[in-house]
């Protein structure tokens, strides 16, 4: 998604608020602030959020009619009043409450954001973006086991707010259930069986439950939807992101 089309799905957002009388500073703030969080800065979201207050505090130019009666909601249809000096202090005063709101929820130092529909990934420091990396997410697929206990498992990517918990060099993959039931065969009892090497890349950073950013034999397949789960990237996007990063790191999916 462009920076143009988040801008607009967060205009969107604010037209809706304003016409049912909802438009509250805070609420913009939240609204407004999930353009930053999709990894795509301030610059358009801002603007765009400020010159949205004078259309919510004068009217969009549209004429709304009570389809009752077929009466003009406004006297005079597109007509905008001339604005006070007490209304513009008024305006200012808002503008200066959006930024402060909108600073105050923006994420501090460096951060991960993933964007799972456009295989992406983006290191950022404050509002800088210091890398931009094709990535692979979960490919959302289904695998149901026919016989034994019948599970079912769901191969995406979370959504939400993590933290990178754990950095390894020359991970090692243990391989769960599925990935025997997937492939046919049997699900070994001797649980050397399970260690895979080398699958994983030079390098594994781990976000919680089994998930993790590593690395790929299959690095032509990067920037399609085809993991279990867990965030492929290329080797050099791998080695600045590991490097970069630290235990802690916030990472926002969405």
């Amino acid at each position: 998604m462009s920076a143009a089309q988040v801008a607009g799905d967060q205009v969107a957002k604010l037209a809706i608020h304003a016409k049912r009388r909802r438009f509250r500073p805070e609420r913009v703030a939240d609204i407004i602030a999930g353009g930053l969080w999709a990894g795509r800065g301030w610059s358009v979201v801002v603007s765009t959020s400020l010159a949205l207050l004078a259309v919510v505090a004068l009217g969009s130019g549209y004429t709304y009619r009570d389809l009752a009666s077929g009466q003009s909601a406004h006297a005079s249809a597109g007509a905008v009043a001339a604005i006070s000096p007490a209304e513009l202090q008024r305006l200012r005063d808002e503008q200066t409450r959006l930024r402060a709101a909108l600073l105050r929820k923006a994420p501090k130092g460096k951060y991960i954001v993933i964007d799972r529909t456009n295989n992406r990934l983006y290191l950022r420091q404050n509002d800088r973006v210091l890398l931009e990396a094709v990535a692979s997410a979960g490919s959302g697929s289904i695998l149901r086991e026919k016989g034994g206990r019948k599970r079912t498992w769901v191969f995406d990517t979370p959504q939400g707010v993590f933290r990178v918990l754990a950095k390894t060099r020359e991970p090692v993959w243990k391989r769960p259930d599925w990935a025997f039931i997937e492939e046919g065969k049997p699900i070994p009892t001797d649980i050397a069986e399970r260690f895979q090497y080398g699958t994983l890349g030079e390098y594994a950073l781990y976000f919680g439950d089994g998930y993790m950013i590593h690395g790929t034999l299959y690095e032509r397949l990067l920037g399609r939807s085809v993991t279990h789960g867990c965030i492929r990237l290329g080797r050099n996007d791998l080695r600045t992101l590991f490097r970069t990063v630290s235990i802690g790191t916030p990472i926002y999916i969405y």
